[in-house]
This record gives structure tokens, C-alpha cells and sequence, in this order.
């Protein structure tokens, strides 16, 4: 008969999670994010204290925002390595969900594990219980079911012998990959269980890297080979599958300009010749006129989303092949599906390929285009003198220019708002990762707690969190934990009164100014003050050349440091950009918005169907 531990279903399931272990040795969980409540604080929470030493337990203040730094620690380690979440039965629980929707959304592995309500129904409605009249089964838990990858209720201590391989399996699938909710009702928990010991012996859990079929190889190479305009889409599976050098080489040996999405920026070095920056709504001119022009695209491990391809309409009448490793994003806009890893893709291709090459014409525009790009980027970001209040472009230059290093040891983190699309076209990154941005679910409140899990991902980097006031207003918090875990940020606010962003595109929809801006009855926030009553040091500049001085001194400083600059929510980088698709009104008394009808009917004549 084989040996048995006993041990709580809370405790079994901690220790299995211990012991699991990379390639490299490194263990597979970071730890876990955990905010307590009756619903897990004696069963979870007895059992993360007995294996602290194993599987260290972080402290935070804000469920949301903890389960974004599980999800950024996550990206930071390219999917490689990940975090638990622990939180309470009602608002706890609930509170995970947003950030459950953004892993989903952008395929990054967490483990979510809610505290459920009683399996026994003995103090039925147990404190901040969903009582349905119609099913007694059901809990607030119920709601992670569409926004997880694999979602478990454990009703017996037994069912982990199931449940955590499942889970595992589905938090490390290179396709399947993203959110896994194992719902933890609070009395299960603390039941016992003779578990077998070999269950919690280590392990290693390997990363599978899917090999393309010969066949839809060759139907790839043979449209390549008639393309006379090529360009390469790299997207987020490009970092994620650890294929910037082979996408280097194969851009470098069969001479194809490469664009990138928001979720792959940094793939490819920025001054690289072949590089031709952002491509789609927030992307540059270099990339967008040539995707415009391109007769055969090659998207590597992008979900195609409407920012990349301009709601369809940029590159509509381009062949598509599509390298992913998930088939669902493989076979989208009726592409020619090529199923596999990026970087075995890629080399697969090249192989078939051999020496084929696009040079002539389209390669020397390509690299005049991004060149001259690169010029106007240095041009931009260079200004130190500006007539008024400065704007996201000519700040985002000042946080570059503070260290000469910038483009090598700092990773910025951003989510949502006008950053997005700056940083896109203007970030300059050497290294893969040093772009991080939450773009797939555009998530506000995702950046101070997304650098709080890349710094604790690399904590040898420089971690920059750009952020807007609207932004921050929403979440901030982690501030506080970024503080208590010797976790060195540096946050640059930029305060444009509102929600600049949506501002001008309600201007743009024919609207007028309404419900965006603060008004001037507002009370004017010490966002510098705020951050100094969480904690961290800070300041407020009040124009470029004072951003940059005081840049210096963040990144001498021992801890979390924040600077504000007041920053112009009506300016933006003309250069590039393309269509998106926002529905304007049918019908309306306002000659604006029937002004912006008439252009949207026309632009949506230029989409793909």
C-alpha cells in the first residue's frame, strides 16, 4: 500500500504548488497575492503560513489590483513563470473578475482562488453570500466561469488529485493559455484528506513548443515566394514563444520589414534597419503606408485585433498567413492558417524558403521608411523647450533621455488612456519585454499594479510606470505595497484634468465636450502629496527640463518615487495612426455628429469583410 500524508485540502493544495519547478530549476509559482477574509483565512490562510518558507504570501489592498501584478509578473516572465491569488467569498471574489477578463483576454496564466460559500449549508446564507431562488448551487463564483481557461468547484478534498493537474496543464498550455479559478468553498478547506505522497513529490512542468505540419508549410512558402511587397506582423507570441532572434534572422536572411503590434513591441530592437515600428491605429507611418501597400502578410503570434489592422481595413487586401500557436487566432480574417510555435515556425519557413529574398524596391523603402521614421521619433521625444504644457510625446523623451542605458535596463509599464498609443510609436526598447503593455483589455488601474509584478519579475531592471490621472485616480493603491515590499517604482503621472483620450474622441465622433474633463470647479489633486501619504517619495515638476532633473533623482532614490507634470490633453503625435471603427449615430440634430455618419459610412467601405 503506498504511503499517505494527511493533510487539509488547503494544506494540499499550497504544498503541491511548492514543489513544482521550470526547466531551469526555478520554482514554477512566484508565491501568492493574498487578501483575507472569513471565506479563506483559516482554511487558505492556516495553510500559506505553515508553508511560507516554500511559497511565500504577499500582502496587498486591493483585489483587482493584486491579481494585475500576479498577471504582469506573469508577462514579465514571458508566461513562464506565474502567481496565485487568494481572496474571501463576495466582494473579494468578485473584486478578481476584472482582472480575470485581462488575463483572458491576453492570454497570461494566474491562479485564481476564491473562497467559496459553505458545501454544507449549515449557516446557509453564510455573510456576503448570492442567495438564487432558482438554484441553490450557485455563488458569486459562478461569474469566473466564461473568463477562466479552466474553472473547478472542489466539493471534496479528493478532487485536487483531478483538479491541480488540470489546472497546471491549462495554465502552462501555449494556446490554451490564461486564468484558472479553482473555487474554494470555505468549509472544504479545512477538511482532511489522506493524500498519496508521491502526489507532492517535485516536479519539473515543461513548456511544450508545437511543431508546424510540413504541408501548411509549404502552402505558406509558395505565397511567400510570389510576394513581391511582404511584411512581417509580430505580435505578443513572438516574446511569449521566445522568438525575437529567430524573427530576427528571418526578417535579416529573406529581407522583410518587420511592423509590430502593442502586445509584440520589442521584439525586434528598435534601430534595428528592418524595423518599421508600430504598425495599426496607434502605429507609424512607416508601418501602416507599407502595410497598406504590402500583397502578402505574415502575422506571427498576433490576435489580429481592430488596433492592429485598423478594424480590418489596413492591410484588407493582403494575403494573410498567420503563424500562431492557438488555431482559433491562426484562422482569423480567412488567413491561410499556420499552426505553431513562433520561433519553429519561423525556422521551419526559412528552411523551405532557403535563399529567397524580397530585395529590390519594396526592401529599400522599407528601410528609407523606418529610418526616417526613427529621425522624427528622435525629433520629437528631443524637444526640451516647449512653448506651454508639454505633451505625452515630448515627456515620454525626457524619462528616455535620464539614463543611457534606457533602451536596454528599463521596462516601462502603461495600460490605457493616450499613453498607449505614444509609447507605441515613440518607446525605444532594445531588449524583449522592455515594453510592457496591457493593451488587449486596455484595463485603467492596471499600471501601478502591473509594475509592482514586473518589478518583483525583474527586479534588477528599472521599472517606469507611465500613468494618467484618470488612471490613477482609479487605482493606486499598490503604491503602498510597492513600498512594504522594497519594491522600487518609478511613476510619472501626467495630469490632463480628465480623460483626455476619450475627450477627443467623442470631439471626433461629432459630439461636443461632455462628462471627460474635470471642470474647473474641481478640486485640483497633489497627486505628489497623495503618493507621499502612501509611502513613497515624490514631486511636482512643472515643465521638461525639471522632468528630467527630477528623473535623476528618481532613479538614485532607495524607494518608490512619483513625479506629476501637468501635460496638454489636446496635443498628440500627428504622425500615423489609421482608421478605427466607432459607430457614430444613425440619427441626430447635431451637425457634427451627422458630419462624422457621412465619414463613417465612407471608411467602412475600405474594411474586409
Amino acid at each position: 500500500m503506498s504511503a499517505t500524508i494527511r493533510l487539509t485540502m488547503a494544506q494540499a493544495l499550497v504544498r503541491y504548488l511548492s514543489v513544482l519547478r521550470t526547466d531551469d530549476g526555478q520554482p514554477l509559482f512566484g508565491g501568492a497575492f493574498a487578501i483575507f477574509g472569513h471565506g479563506n483565512v483559516a482554511g487558505l490562510g492556516e495553510a500559506l503560513y505553515q508553508y511560507r518558507d516554500t511559497f511565500p504570501t504577499y500582502r496587498a489592498h486591493n483585489e483587482q489590483a493584486m491579481a494585475h501584478s500576479a498577471i504582469a509578473y506573469a508577462k514579465a516572465h514571458m508566461r513562464r513563470r506565474m502567481m496565485a491569488v487568494t481572496s474571501s467569498i463576495g466582494p473579494g471574489a468578485t473584486n478578481l473578475l476584472t482582472a480575470a477578463a485581462l488575463a483572458h483576454v491576453n492570454r497570461l496564466p494566474v491562479l485564481l482562488l476564491p473562497g467559496d460559500v459553505f458545501v454544507s449549508r449549515a449557516p446557509d446564507p453564510v455573510l456576503q453570500q448570492l442567495e438564487d431562488g432558482s438554484d441553490g448551487s450557485v455563488s458569486v463564483n459562478d461569474a469566473f466561469k466564461p473568463l477562466s481557461r479552466y474553472f473547478d468547484r472542489i466539493i471534496y478534498p479528493e478532487q485536487l488529485l483531478t483538479a491541480l493537474p488540470r489546472a497546471i496543464a491549462a495554465l502552462t498550455d501555449p494556446a490554451a493559455c490564461g486564468p484558472v479559478t479553482l473555487s474554494l468553498p470555505q468549509d472544504v478547506q479545512t477538511m482532511a484528506y489522506d493524500y498519496p505522497a508521491d502526489f507532492f513529490e517535485p516536479r519539473i512542468v515543461r513548456f511544450r513548443a508545437l511543431p508546424a505540419i510540413e504541408q501548411e508549410l509549404e502552402e505558406a512558402v509558395e505565397l511567400l515566394k510570389n510576394a513581391r511587397q511582404p511584411l512581417i506582423v509580430a505580435g505578443g507570441g513572438v516574446l511569449y514563444g521566445k522568438a525575437s532572434a529567430a524573427l530576427q534572422a528571418f526578417a535579416e536572411r529573406h529581407g522583410i520589414p518587420v511592423a509590430e503590434t502593442q502586445a509584440g513591441k520589442s521584439a525586434l530592437p528598435w534601430n534595428h534597419p528592418l524595423q518599421l515600428g508600430a504598425i495599426g491605429v496607434t502605429g507609424s507611418p512607416a508601418a501602416n503606408a507599407l502595410a497598406f501597400d504590402a500583397d502578402v502578410v505574415l502575422a506571427v503570434g498576433t490576435r489580429l485585433q481592430d488596433f492592429t489592422t485598423g478594424s480590418n481595413s489596413l492591410f484588407a487586401q493582403a494575403q494573410l498567413v498567420s503563424l500562431n500557436v492557438n488555431s482559433f487566432d491562426a484562422l482569423k480574417r480567412r488567413g491561410l492558417g499556420l499552426q505553431a510555435d513562433a520561433t519553429l515556425g519561423l525556422q521551419g519557413l526559412s528552411r523551405l524558403l532557403g535563399s529567397w529574398n524580397s530585395a529590390g524596391h519594396w526592401l529599400d523603402r522599407a528601410q528609407q521608411a523606418g529610418h526616417a521614421w526613427r529621425a522624427t521619433v528622435a525629433d520629437i521625444t528631443g524637444q526640451r523647450e516647449v512653448a506651454g504644457l508639454p505633451y505625452d510625446g515630448e515627456v515620454i523623451g525626457a524619462v528616455q533621455r535620464s539614463s543611457r542605458d534606457s533602451t536596454t535596463r528599463d521596462i516601462v509599464v502603461c495600460a490605457a488612456g493616450t499613453l498607449p498609443a505614444e509609447l507605441h510609436k515613440l518607446w525605444r526598447t532594445e531588449t524583449p519585454g522592455g515594453y510592457h503593455m496591457e493593451y488587449g483589455y486596455s484595463c485603467m488601474g492596471y499600471e501601478i499594479a502591473g509594475g509592482l509584478g514586473v518589478k518583483m519579475a525583474k527586479p534588477d531592471a528599472e521599472v517606469i510606470v507611465m500613468v494618467g490621472d484618470g488612471s490613477y485616480l482609479m487605482m493606486n493603491s499598490e503604491i503602498a505595497t510597492s513600498v512594504m515590499l522594497d519594491k522600487k517604482l518609478i511613476i510619472v503621472v501626467l495630469d490632463n484634468r480628465g480623460y483626455g483620450c476619450i475627450n477627443r474622441l467623442q470631439q471626433a465622433c461629432g459630439n461636443a465636450s461632455f462628462n471627460n474633463m474635470l471642470p474647473d470647479s474641481a478640486p485640483v489633486i497633489d497627486f505628489a502629496l497623495h503618493a507621499q501619504s502612501l509611502g513613497a517619495l515624490s514631486e511636482h515638476v512643472g515643465n521638461i527640463s525639471e522632468l528630467e532633473q527630477a528623473m535623476l533623482r528618481a532613479r538614485a532614490a532607495p524607494r518608490t518615487y512619483l513625479i506629476c507634470i501637468n501635460t496638454d490633453d489636446t496635443r498628440t503625435t500627428e504622425e500615423g495612426g489609421c482608421w478605427w471603427e466607432v459607430a457614430v449615430p444613425e440619427v441626430s440634430t447635431q451637425p457634427g455628429v451627422q458630419a462624422a455618419r457621412a465619414r463613417y459610412e465612407l471608411d467602412r467601405l475600405k474594411q474586409r469583410n
